[in-house]
C-alpha cells in the first residue's frame, strides 16, 4: 500500500482522538434516526427486562431482592434531604411494598375514612385482632419515579372491612404486581383488581371471604397478605385461609380462571415464586403442612414438603440451582435448601437434615417474617429480633452470626441488595447498610424517622422506602 494511503490515525494520536470524537458525534446524530425506523417491542414484551430498572412485584424479579447495575447510596438524611430525591405523603398504615416499571411506581393502601388507624409495632405475642372496622377506602396509586408526583389514584373498593386485621398489620398488606401494561392489586376479601398502566379498571374478581388468622384460634383474624405474581400473561395467587385454601392462575387479559388447585394447609402469608429452569417452569409456595411446587401450566402438584413453622410468611427464593424456603413459629424454625427437580413427598424423616431432594436444612435458623436473601456467594437470613445469620448457600455452612440493633425492636421488612450493599430496615425506621460478603460490616445506619413495615424497592440505583406515612426516594445526588 502506498505510504499516503495508509490509515493516518494509526500513527497520529491527535488524529486518533479526532476520529473517536467524530464517530461519537455521528452516532449521537444517527441513533435517533435509526431508532425511529426500527420496530422495537415495548419494554413490557421483551424477554429480559433491563437489569436493575424494573421491580415488578414483591422483592423484585423472582423475589430475589437484587437490583445491581447502578450505584446506590450508603448515607442519606431525610431531615436535610441529603441524597433524598423526594418524599410523597401516602395515607394509610404503609404495609404493602412499592413496585416499579420504568419511571412509574405503583403501590396500594387501605385508608381509614373516619380517622387514623392504630398500629402496634415491636416484639410481642398478642394474637388479638385490631379494632379497626370503620369505613375504609382501598386505594391504588401511580407515582412518577423522577419527581414523586402522584400521576393517578383509584379507589378499588370502599366499605367496612369484611375481615379483621392484626394489631401489627393493615387492611392492605399485599404488594401489587405489574408487567408494564397491567397493574394487579390484591386486597383479600375485598377482591383482586386489574388496571391498565393509565389507571383504567380492566377487571376485578371476588373470591369470597379470605380469612387469614391463627388456625389454633380462628376468631383471631389477622388479615390477608399474599401478593400476586405476573408471569407470561398470567396472574398467580396463593390463598391459604381458614377454609378452602387454594392456588390459582388467572388470565391477565380478563381475569378468567385458567386453573385452580386446592391446598390442604392452614392460613399462610407468603407470596409464590416462579422458578424457571430450561423449558420447565413451576410455581413454588411456602406453607406449614404443604410447602411445594406446582406446574405453571396445569397447577398439578410436582412435589411437597411438610414440617415448617406453623405461621409461614417468607417467600421462596432461588439461587445456585437451589430453592430456599424458611419459616419460624411454634416448634420449628427451619431453613431449607431444596433441589427444584424434586418429585413427590420430600418431607424429612425425624432426625434427618437432608435427603435426595433436600440438599441441606438448618433448624432453628429460619426467619419468622423476613424473606431470605442470596447475594453473590452468600445467603442471609435475619429473624425479627435482628439475629442475622450468613451461610454458604451451596453447603449450609454458617459463615457468621451477628445482631442488627439492640434486639429489643423488631425487623419485619425483608432485606434487599444492590451495588455490593445489603439494606435491612427495622420497624422503627432504622436502615442498616451492610457490606455484602463473608465479613460482617455495617457501613451506615440511616434513620427514616417513621415506622417502616414494607420491604423497599430498588430501581436504577434509587431506593424506594414505604414508611407509615410517605413514599421516600433515596438516591445519590447527581
Amino acid at each position: 500500500m502506498p505510504e499516503h494511503h495508509r490509515p493516518m490515525h494509526r500513527s497520529s494520536p491527535m488524529l486518533d482522538r479526532w476520529h473517536r470524537r467524530f464517530v461519537s458525534a455521528a452516532r449521537s446524530l444517527l441513533l435517533p434516526v435509526v431508532a425511529a425506523t426500527m420496530i422495537i417491542p415495548p419494554a413490557s414484551l421483551t424477554a429480559d427486562p433491563p437489569k436493575g430498572v424494573h421491580w415488578p412485584s414483591f422483592r423484585g424479579p423472582r423475589a430475589k431482592g437484587i437490583a445491581d447495575g447502578f450505584p446506590t447510596p450508603t448515607h442519606w438524611d431525610v431531615d436535610t434531604m441529603d441524597n433524598v430525591k423526594w418524599k410523597t405523603p401516602i395515607p394509610g398504615l404503609g404495609h404493602s411494598s412499592p413496585v416499579v416499571w420504568g419511571d412509574r411506581v405503583f403501590l396500594t393502601s387501605a385508608v381509614n375514612v373516619t380517622g387514623e388507624s392504630d398500629l402496634q409495632v415491636g416484639l410481642y405475642g398478642n394474637v388479638e385482632s385490631a379494632k379497626d372496622d370503620t369505613m375504609h377506602r382501598w386505594m391504588v396509586y401511580c407515582i412518577d419515579k423522577k419527581t414523586g408526583k402522584v400521576l393517578w389514584e383509584q379507589t378499588a373498593h370502599e366499605g367496612t372491612p369484611a375481615v379483621k386485621r392484626h394489631t401489627k398489620a393493615s387492611h392492605a398488606n399485599s404488594t401489587p404486581a405489574t408487567d408494564g401494561k397491567h397493574v394487579v392489586a390484591f386486597f383479600g376479601t375485598e377482591g383482586l383488581f386489574c388496571y391498565d398502566i393509565e389507571g383504567k379498571l380492566k377487571w376485578k374478581k371476588d373470591f369470597g371471604k379470605l380469612d387469614s388468622g391463627w388456625y389454633v384460634e380462628p376468631k383471631a383474624q389477622w388479615g390477608f397478605a399474599s401478593s400476586p405474581v405476573i408471569h407470561k400473561g398470567q396472574v398467580f395467587i396463593q390463598c391459604d385461609v381458614q377454609t378452602g385454601s387454594f392456588i390459582a392462575a388467572l388470565d391477565i387479559k380478563d381475569g378468567s380462571e385458567i386453573w385452580r388447585t386446592p391446598r390442604d394447609d392452614v392460613p399462610t402469608w407468603s407470596t409464590p415464586t416462579i422458578y424457571k429452569k430450561g423449558d420447565k417452569t413451576q410455581v413454588i409456595v411456602n406453607g406449614y403442612k404443604h410447602i411445594g411446587g406446582y406446574d405453571v401450566k396445569t397447577g398439578k402438584e410436582l412435589w411437597k414438603l411438610g414440617g415448617g413453622g406453623d405461621i409461614p410468611v417468607p417467600t421462596p427464593v432461588s439461587a445456585h440451582g437451589l430453592v430456599f424456603i424458611t419459616s419460624a413459629h411454634g416448634r420449628k424454625a427451619p431453613l431449607y435448601a431444596i433441589r427444584p427437580t424434586a418429585k413427590g413427598d420430600i418431607t424429612l424423616e425425624e432426625g434427618e437434615t437432608s435427603n435426595k431432594y433436600v440438599a441441606w436444612s438448618e433448624d432453628p435458623s429460619g426467619a419468622y417474617m423476613q424473606t431470605p436473601l442470596v447475594y453473590g456467594d452468600y445467603l442471609y437470613s435475619c429473624r425479627d429480633n435482628g439475629i442475622l445469620k450468613c451461610f454458604d448457600p451451596k453447603t449450609g455452612e454458617r459463615v457468621y452470626r451477628k445482631r442488627l440493633g439492640s434486639g429489643r425492636r423488631g425487623l419485619t421488612a425483608s432485606p434487599v441488595a444492590a451495588d455490593g450493599k445489603i439494606y435491612f430496615t427495622s420497624e422503627d425506621g432504622d436502615v442498616y447498610v451492610l457490606r455484602a460478603g463473608a465479613e460482617f460490616e455495617i457501613l451506615a445506619t440511616n434513620h427514616m424517622h417513621e415506622v417502616c413495615m414494607a420491604t423497599p424497592a430498588i430501581s436504577e440505583g434509587m431506593l424506594l422506602f414505604r414508611t407509615q406515612h410517605h413514599l421516600v426516594a433515596v438516591a445519590e445526588e447527581d
